[in-house]
């Protein structure tokens, strides 16, 4: 059995966590994988892996529900709240000094030249993260075959939770197939959709409902939500297009979870109490949804034909973090500045296994900070 943590260790581990953890949930998870799998050894690989592959057959966001299931595995139900509280808490008070900022001088600072050198850093955060997990994962020949056709039509845009089940499904059909036997049960997936709703006024109670409902059906990346606002709040005529974007740019150069975007989103609308109506509804599904599944995925585990689904979900999410890490890159590293940043990161990364993720954060952003300088 895994020996138990303090609460103030969770509490100090994930609060860094969510002051360096820039890039994304990928970048999130990477980061969260040198932590408590290489340098701490408080997870197996294999255990990271099924609790990553748990996250992604439920709604919201899963670099939040990762920690919310470590801090569970590590000190119950108390770690549960105090991991994923500490992680969250970071970006959403960096997002409301934004929001305030915003809504009394009209635009947001200067930040491109550290982001510039932050996102190559960050892709090679996840590639050193992603080596280990995708060596685990990859246990048999047919789910190296099932992870490259993920990978595949995941970098042609195919829908990330279609990919996830549907490569748990075909594990199980293969091996079906291989034993000849029949498959004796269904896992079933709620598949939810959000409609838009007619003109709302900006009350609290609304935006708590809103954000609720997002936050409870959502599967997908922060772009995903951004678009789900569009046409909860946009079409709506609570926000405008223009407030969106910039939303969208905050969550993006903000460290922890993109959802705190919806800080800023809250704040425009309603204030203070806006801001902190919305944070609590979108965040609060994810901590509902892990305390309910986290004691199931080691019966997932132990279980032959629920074990052969959720490894080759691991593997289908090992190949989305890779496709999310290509388009990164091909967004990202587009000049030779870019390239050596991303080159000293992995150098970083690969040399120095046990090494903090925030040296090579700041060792980014400085870098890109004084690249960006040059001509």
């Amino acid at each position: 059995m895994e020996t138990k943590v303090a609460l103030k260790d969770i509490a100090k581990l994930f609060l860094k966590l969510g002051f360096i953890g820039f890039g994304g949930p990928a970048a999130h998870i990477a980061m969260m994988q040198q932590e408590f799998v290489v340098k701490r050894q408080w997870l197996s690989e294999q255990h990271f892996l099924d609790l990553l592959g748990a996250t992604h057959l439920i709604p919201g966001p899963n670099s939040t529900e990762m920690a919310i299931h470590i801090g569970h595995e590590k000190a119950g139900w108390k770690g549960l709240i105090v991991a994923g509280i500490c992680f969250i808490l970071p970006a959403v008070f960096i997002t409301g000094a934004l929001a305030w900022l915003y809504k009394q001088y009209g635009q947001l600072p200067e930040v491109q030249p550290f982001v510039y050198g932050i996102k190559p850093a960050i892709i090679a955060i996840i590639l050193g993260a992603i080596f280990p997990m995708a060596k685990k994962a990859l246990q048999s020949t047919e789910l190296v075959i099932i992870g490259v056709l993920v990978l595949l039509l995941s970098l042609l845009d195919f829908n990330e939770i279609y990919l996830l089940f549907g490569a748990g499904f075909l594990a199980l059909f293969w091996r079906a197939f291989r034993n000849k036997n029949n498959l004796t049960f269904l896992f079933p997936l709620p598949f939810l959709q959000i409609t838009q709703s007619p003109l709302l006024t900006a009350t609290n109670a609304n935006l708590f409902w809103i954000f609720l409902k997002i936050g409870a059906v959502l599967y997908g990346s922060g772009y995903v939500l951004f678009a789900f606002l569009d046409t909860e709040l946009v079409a709506t005529g609570l926000l405008s297009r223009q407030s969106l974007v910039d939303a969208i740019a905050v969550g993006q150069f903000t460290p922890g979870p993109v959802f705190s975007a919806v800080t800023f989103i809250g704040y425009q609308i309603n204030g203070l109490t806006g801001a902190v109506v919305s944070t609590i509804a979108i965040f609060l599904p994810s901590f509902v949804f892990v305390a309910l599944l986290n004691p199931l995925v080691m019966k997932m585990r132990n279980n032959k034909p629920f074990a052969v689904f959720l490894d080759a979900v691991n593997v289908a999410s090992v190949s989305v973090i890779i496709a999310v890490c290509c388009e990164m890159g091909k967004e990202t590293i587009t000049d030779w500045r870019t390239i050596l940043i991303a080159l000293l990161g992995m150098v970083m990364v690969f040399r120095f296994q046990k090494m903090n993720s925030a040296f090579v954060v700041v060792g980014g952003a400085l870098s890109g900070y004084l690249l960006y300088l040059i001509p």
